[in-house]
């Protein structure tokens, strides 16, 4: 008989696969008790629900990234300012490293962060920001630093626009490879992807403020 840390690791493995491909909404206990093998009361003692078992897959790859992601930021500016493109490459490692966490981990994670920005997970927004406000604080510290031209509430917008840039890009990579290979000949994997985005979104966040933009 499996024991109670091999059944939580089959449910977490079977929920992560299921969000990853279906999103939240659209996947019940009932289909990722099925696939981990298990019955509901497994889920309900591990977990005590839907919304718990959301955030316990998010937090294996959180609990890891956070830390080394303002590991770096800290090496970044002991140093003097960097730029922008220097700040989200430094984030590229951290997110890298996630593949020793889970086969395919830096894909899968996300794809996780993708479903909950783009489905209604309200409770998600509270985990992270509860649990791991003071990683994201740093991050958006450092890069105000760096861009000190945009005002606070003008950062806000371009910082989320850059995630749902990451969010889109990360949920179509696939296919965007296979085109890239098809009509140019490229060949590129997650990390190559990955960097690509980088000064679009470095040059986004930076550019001056139009006189639109100020009135």
């Amino acid at each position: 008989m499996a024991n109670r840390s091999d059944t939580k690791t089959r449910i977490l493995d079977a929920a992560e696969k299921l969000f990853a491909e279906r999103g939240f909404s659209e996947t019940s206990l009932r289909l990722i008790t099925s696939k981990a093998e298990v019955n509901l009361a497994s889920v309900n003692y591990h977990f005590g629900s839907k919304k718990e078992l959301i955030r316990a897959v998010l937090a294996r790859y959180l609990d890891v990234f956070m830390p080394a992601a303002s590991q770096e930021l800290n090496k970044l500016t002991a140093t003097g300012r960097p730029d922008l493109d220097t700040i989200f490459s430094a984030l590229v490692r951290p997110l890298l490293d996630l593949d020793k966490v889970r086969v395919e981990g830096t894909r899968i994670f996300l794809q996780l962060l993708g479903r909950g920005y783009i489905e209604s997970q309200g409770h998600l927004r509270w985990f992270i920001t509860t649990h791991y406000g003071e990683h994201l604080d740093r991050f958006v510290q450092v890069v105000c630093q760096s861009a000190p031209h945009i005002p606070p509430a003008e950062m806000f917008w371009r910082l989320h626009f850059t995630l749902g840039t990451v969010v889109f890009t990360m949920a179509s990579s696939d296919a965007l490879m296979e085109i890239a290979e098809a009509d140019f000949k490229e060949q590129n994997d997650i990390e190559s992807v990955i960097r690509k985005v980088i000064p679009y979104m470095a040059a986004g966040v930076a550019v001056p403020l139009t006189q639109a933009n100020r009135e």
